[in-house]
């Protein structure tokens, strides 16, 4: 019962969350361009465009708008892109697949990488090796996204040639699922883009590892199991690594939504055909409903993740349930 009023209190604040995102979504139609020069021909006479701004509900109060607008999208209708005259949906459903991969390959090499190194340099902090990986995370943190990508493009596609620059490679269609993980292309298409994405997001799982393992070695209960003559191996890896890795689940849960948002310079850099492009584009001419519906999609993104990391603290750590009991 105690995890049910918890997902029932962040249900109720999602809600306030997405109302205020779609209240932001909805200015964009109204201060970002006008739809109706937008959408008319250039030689359009005023009564055409009365015509069609009666006809597109412009005239009608803003509170009757917003309503309306709300009810498009519980139904799933997020409009009709002014560039590429398709809906919307159809789009980011194109676009996503793309996307996921990517955050998820990223994602798993931070988590691969990051939690040994982390862990390397926690538990030898004097060593040539921890201070090496120090080093070229501190570079790795602080060098621009872009910058990293064009570094790797020009090493690994134009002077060796092994890698591609550009393109998601040979894909296969599953469904309404297209992947690129299933060809030899599409997964060397993956490699440069996903090691650009997953940089810092490896850096900064490294170094979180390293503090908090630092950390809870010094703790009263890890002198108490060294007292007891536990062994390293179990003191490290079974106590210590376990409860520092809790701060981890939070981060990398928004940090899956923060690759997703903002892969828009990955994208646009190897030319990836994801969600980031399509908003890159998107501005570019002044899609306005894309861009509405990007800023949904990211919102409801970040809400639900935020949400399953609640659940699974509420899960994980008994303190919590304590708490909210």
């Amino acid at each position: 019962m105690t995890i049910l009023r918890v997902l029932i209190s962040r249900l109720g604040q999602a809600a306030l969350v997405m109302l205020a995102v779609s209240a932001v979504s909805f200015a964009m139609f109204r201060f970002v361009g006008d739809p109706v020069a937008t959408l008319s021909r250039e030689n359009a006479t005023l009564e055409e465009k009365a015509e069609l701004r009666k006809s597109l509900g412009l005239e009608r109060p803003i509170l009757v708008q917003y309503g309306d607008f709300l009810g498009r999208i519980v139904r799933g209708d997020l409009g009709i892109s002014f560039r590429n005259q398709r809906p919307v949906g159809e789009l980011i459903a194109e676009r996503l697949p793309a996307t996921l991969e990517l955050v998820m390959v990223a994602t798993l090499l931070s988590l691969v990488l990051g939690i040994p190194l982390g862990v390397l340099c926690a538990l030898k902090p004097d060593g040539i090796a921890a201070r090496l990986v120090q080093a070229v995370s501190l570079i790795g943190i602080s060098t621009p996204t872009f910058v990293t990508g064009i570094v790797l493009i020009l090493v690994f596609a134009v002077n060796f040639g092994l890698l591609p620059s550009f393109g998601r490679g040979e894909t296969v269609k599953l469904g309404f699922w297209t992947t690129g993980l299933l060809t030899w292309s599409g997964l060397k298409a993956l490699i440069l883009p996903g090691i650009t994405l997953a940089l810092y997001q490896l850096t900064l799982i490294m170094r979180l590892v390293r503090s908090e393992l630092i950390d809870v070695l010094s703790s009263d209960y890890i002198r108490f199991a060294r007292a007891r003559g536990l062994s390293p191996r179990r003191i490290h890896f079974k106590l210590a690594l376990r409860n520092a890795l809790m701060p981890v689940i939070t981060v990398t849960g928004l940090q899956i939504g923060s690759l997703i948002a903002f892969a828009i310079v990955t994208e646009t850099v190897f030319q990836w055909p994801g969600l980031g492009l399509l908003f890159i584009q998107a501005v570019s001419f002044s899609d306005v409903p894309v861009m509405a519906a990007y800023l949904l999609f990211v919102g409801l993104l970040f809400v639900i993740i935020n949400t399953v990391v609640d659940l699974l603290y509420a899960v994980v750590d008994p303190r919590l349930r304590v708490r909210a009991g």
